[in-house]
């Protein structure tokens, strides 16, 4: 067995730049105002002294007000908000290097804010030397930013691990549990074949029911969620891991001259965009 790691390291390094294929075969209702109420004048009696000086005591009624008298202030309706500012073009990331433009926009992944999409494989060095900096980054997000992964499903050993994330992902245990794949794969040298078998015993060494964690790899909403990942890459022309993929419109990735923190840079860049309603 232990003569098969080599070839899951091959694996791993072709999964970072290996393309995806197809394999897809008021009625609101009005209430009628209510008449109002008939009045009956009331007996009219003389005005006695007391009565009079009652009266001249009472407030006059707000339509006898003077007319030099000013009204109550009315206040001013809130000023409209201006629209968002687009970003600098000076400072802008290089089409067609830093990120490019999808031909037609796609459906995100998910649903909910502006999308930043990670397709990603367990099997790519690149991808586990740009986790920490994903960690980081999630936490500075503003709200109506959404980060989702989204497993590479390329075929090979990578679709196993797929099936591994949307397992973990049903079951609850993808937060405690996605780094520490990375680090099983490359650092730890646990995997030898990536059949579901050894996928499913290292979920269990992480507090995962063995049995029911296979079960679920081998489910049909597993293999729904992956084939959808299938399609998201291949609808966003993703030919390597990772990319970035912004509100099913940009594609990013990461640069040798501005490493992780100029791709960082390139989303925030996007995001400002798609906020704007405009185009880079």
């Amino acid at each position: 067995m232990k003569r098969l790691l080599p070839l899951m390291l091959v694996f791993g390094l072709a999964a970072c730049s290996q393309a995806a294929t197809d394999e897809s075969g008021a009625t609101p209702a009005a209430t009628a105002a209510a008449p109002a109420a008939e009045v009956t004048p009331a007996p009219t009696q003389a005005a006695t002294p007391q009565a009079v000086d009652q009266a001249a005591a009472q407030p006059a009624p707000a339509d006898e007000v003077a007319a030099g008298t000013p009204a109550p202030a009315v206040p001013d309706a809130p000023t409209p908000l201006p629209p968002p500012a687009m970003p600098d073009p000076a400072n802008a990331p290089r089409a067609g290097v830093d990120y490019t433009v999808l031909p037609e926009p796609q459906p995100t992944f998910g649903t909910g804010g502006i999308e930043v999409a990670e397709v990603f494989s367990y099997t790519c060095i690149h991808c586990a030397n740009l986790q920490p900096t994903i960690n980081a980054w999630k936490q500075t997000l503003p709200s109506d930013v959404s980060f989702r992964y989204v497993p590479g499903a390329f075929g090979g050993p990578g679709d196993n691990f797929a099936r591994g994330f949307f397992a973990a992902e049903i079951m609850g245990l993808l937060d405690k549990t996605h780094d520490g794949v990375f680090k099983a794969f490359f650092v730890e040298r646990k995997f030898q074949t990536a059949s579901l078998d050894e996928i499913a015993d290292h979920y269990a060494s992480q507090g995962a029911d063995r049995e029911a964690f296979l079960s679920t790899m081998n489910s049909f909403a597993v293999t729904a969620k992956l084939n959808r990942a299938r399609q998201f890459a291949l609808r966003t022309k993703v030919e390597a891991t990772p990319t970035m993929i912004i509100n099913g419109k940009y594609s990013a990735v990461t640069t040798n001259d501005r490493g992780p923190e100029g791709l960082l840079a390139t989303i925030e860049y996007l995001v400002a965009v798609e906020r704007a309603g405009g185009k880079p």
